[in-house]
């Protein structure tokens, strides 16, 4: 409206405080649930209420069918017969809200209400927290398996990922260490939290934004030099595409991942692409990439036929060469197929060696992760320490092992910051608190506990190569572990819940009045 009125270019650079205040936020859903249980710890069924705040409007690009997002994505790790969930949303005056903030829409709230729910009934039946889970849990053998709320889990192998983080955090060992800590005033918890999620948004039977299909594309050129230019429709955020999209190109024609240019976001050239969320990049944008560097080694095998002189069939493939059956020495490289295209082609082909491939994948993927903390509560502060993490992700096959193990990194530093020092609400004359970072504030080297990473790796079956998604796991997993520890110290104490963040004051407060915490940290303004 400005540079209407002006008749000129009009910038305007938002500060901190704008951001905070009037850009989507996330979160803002309350839920309340029953669970049907037997004796022996198995669910026989689950019934959520979920209300969510969207504020004025939606603030980012929802798929069309699902307008709380994947809430209903909540036990799919779990083999429950039945569930049902009832759903309300409101438009409020808020600023625009419903932002998956680093998950797949609404997938952490469903993921973090699922697991203290699940903590809550093992505490019940006065069930070993890790037992319950295993009881329950969907066993290898039965996937492909069927959600009660309708989902198709692929693959996973989740006592095993939860065997390897119970024997890395000694869980065998904890009664003698709680014991131990408690002779020096101190409490301790430990908190398990497992999850499976939907990433990979998504085929286009079930998956669209205002009618537009989710599905990627990629193009790819190998020049005559044999050198190759890669596009895609997604766009990296800091998390490597860059690296990953060339090692799948590598992997798949053996071209030096040095000899890969990505090129990625342009809109003057890039190919069709629905975006960068929702763990999607590897599962769809990733799979499109996969899948056009084959459609470019078919047009290869061809030209190396001609240049060998024998028929397609006769032809076989090792990284980087085919090669004559029979005849490892007689062969030709991708950069010679690269340079015939251009200069010595069979009669009939069409010169170049390039091609563009659209992937709608067949349904979502499903990583799973196992996260336990180990904390440590001073009773005479309400701080809480955390001792020890371990985190066990199942993300099907990893492309580049260093990135997936900073995405975990960095969204299990997100989650400790939900679970122990974020918030966001407004005091009783409606100004915002939490909007600025003296309010809201971000985890540094010096707050952030160390991590200890281990992996599963069950590859996706219909993936092209195997993967799964790993951008979100550990923020959609991670703040139920961080939380459950501290109820777990705080059990014997008669207090069964502390609603996030769990801050020294609120835990105190829970601890001198043994009663549960619940809504925003109170703010209150002075007389």
């Amino acid at each position: 409206m400005a540079s209407i009125l002006t008749e000129k270019p009009v910038k305007w650079i938002e500060d901190k405080t704008g951001n905070l205040t009037s850009t989507g936020f996330g979160r803002d859903v309350y839920l309340k649930g029953e669970m049907a249980l037997r004796k022996d710890g198995k669910i026989l069924g689950v019934r959520m209420n979920t209300i969510s705040d969207h504020g004025a409007f939606f603030a980012d690009a929802q798929p069309s069918k699902f307008k709380i997002g994947l809430m209903h994505s909540a036990f799919a790790a779990y083999d429950i017969p039945t569930a049902h969930m009832f759903a309300t949303g409101y438009y409020t005056n808020k600023a625009p809200g419903g932002v998956a903030y680093r998950c797949s829409f609404r997938v952490t709230e469903a993921m973090f209400f699922q697991e203290r729910m699940v903590q809550a009934a093992a505490d019940d039946l006065k069930m070993d927290q890790a037992e319950f889970r295993r009881v329950n849990f969907v066993k290898d053998e039965q996937h492909p398996h069927r959600t009660a709320f309708g989902f198709l889990t692929d693959s996973g192998q989740y006592e095993k990922c939860l065997d390897i983080g119970l024997e890395a955090i000694g869980y065998k060992n904890f009664a003698a260490e709680k014991a131990e800590a408690a002779k020096r005033g101190r409490l301790l918890g430990i908190g398990i939290s497992t999850m499976t999620e939907p990433l990979g948004a998504g085929n286009s039977r079930e998956y669209d934004i205002l009618g537009i299909k989710m599905f990627d594309s990629a193009e790819l050129r190998i020049h005559m030099s044999g050198k190759a230019i890669l596009r895609t429709g997604s766009r990296g955020q800091g998390t490597g595409h860059e690296t990953t999209w060339a090692q799948i190109v590598a992997h798949e024609l053996g071209i030096p991942a040095d000899d890969i240019l990505v090129e990625e976001g342009d809109t003057d050239t890039a190919p069709f692409g629905m975006g960068t969320y929702a763990s999607r990049s590897t599962p769809v944008a990733g799979a499109a990439i996969a899948m056009v560097a084959r459609k470019v080694r078919a047009k290869a095998r061809k030209l190396a036929a001609h240049l060998l002189e024998v028929s397609e069939e006769d032809i076989e493939w090792e990284l980087g060469r085919f090669y004559v059956r029979g005849n490892q020495e007689r062969g030709v490289t991708i950069q010679d197929c690269a340079m015939a295209a251009y200069s010595n082609m069979p009669d009939g082909m069409e010169p170049g060696l390039e091609n563009v491939a659209y992937y709608d994948p067949p349904n979502l993927t499903w990583p799973f992760a196992c996260y336990i903390a180990k904390i440590e509560i001073d009773p005479e502060t309400g701080v809480w320490d955390v001792l020890q993490f371990v985190a066990v992700d199942d993300c099907g096959v990893r492309i580049n092992p260093m990135i997936v193990e900073g995405q975990i990194m960095g969204g299990l530093t997100e989650a400790y910051a939900m679970a122990n020092m974020q918030y966001q609400t407004y005091d009783e004359e409606g100004n915002i608190i939490g909007g600025n970072y003296m309010d809201f504030l971000l985890p540094t080297a010096w707050e952030t506990p160390g991590f200890e990473l281990y992996e599963v790796v069950t590859p996706c079956p219909h993936h092209p190569i195997g993967a799964k998604g790993v951008g979100e796991c550990a923020t959609v997993g991670g703040p139920a572990a961080f939380v459950n520890a501290v109820m777990d110290a705080l059990k014997d104490k008669g207090v069964r819940n502390i609603d996030m963040p769990l801050m020294p004051n609120r835990v105190y407060e829970a601890l001198t009045t043994g009663k549960d915490i619940y809504g925003m940290p109170p703010v209150r303004l002075g007389s």
